[in-house]
């Protein structure tokens, strides 16, 4: 099932409530490497996805090489990524695929989306010297124009997929 609505189904939404840790696939000069991040839901459609990294590690200098830049309106790079729990039975795998756009956020965008980050997970504001180095880091944007839900525990490879409208 694919659905082009402006806000993605539901049970796709609720998937990525569900989550918290993301595996972020890019593509730097040696070639396809993957990483995975923790992530919290920040925008307006219940998509956009938030994460910190500094840009001096591997997939932070993949990122702003491809174009992500730190501009309001800048395209960002393009990666792919998946969310699931670990430990599930194939009976039961219920997972997320996604493509979109990633870059760094500053300014009133970071301190907003910060605000969901720290939400998400509130042990950063508890401890002062994490907060600290957090608050240093990069935080980024990964807006996604695809996802799609994989749930077998509504029948064996079971999907639901949503893309995007473009505007």
């Amino acid at each position: 099932m694919s659905d082009t609505q402006p806000r993605p189904p539901r049970e796709i939404r609720a998937a990525l409530d569900a989550h918290s840790t993301l595996t972020l696939a890019y593509v730097d000069e040696d070639g396809p490497q993957a990483c995975a991040v923790l992530y919290a839901l920040g925008g307006e459609d219940d998509t956009t996805l938030l994460f910190v990294t500094s840009a001096t590690t591997r997939h932070g200098r993949a990122l702003v090489a491809a174009g992500s830049g730190t501009a309001a309106g800048t395209e960002g790079a393009r990666v792919a990524f998946t969310a699931q729990r670990d430990g599930q039975v194939w009976t039961a795998l219920t997972g997320l695929q996604g493509r979109g756009t990633c870059r760094r956020l500053e300014g009133a965008e970071r301190e907003t989306a910060w605000r969901a980050y720290s939400e998400r997970f509130p042990y950063v504001d508890h401890n002062d010297r994490l907060r600290q180095a957090m608050e240093r880091t990069d935080l980024w944007e990964l807006r996604p124009d695809w996802l799609r839900l994989v749930d077998n525990g509504q029948g064996f490879g079971h999907k639901t997929e949503w893309t995007r409208p473009t505007a």
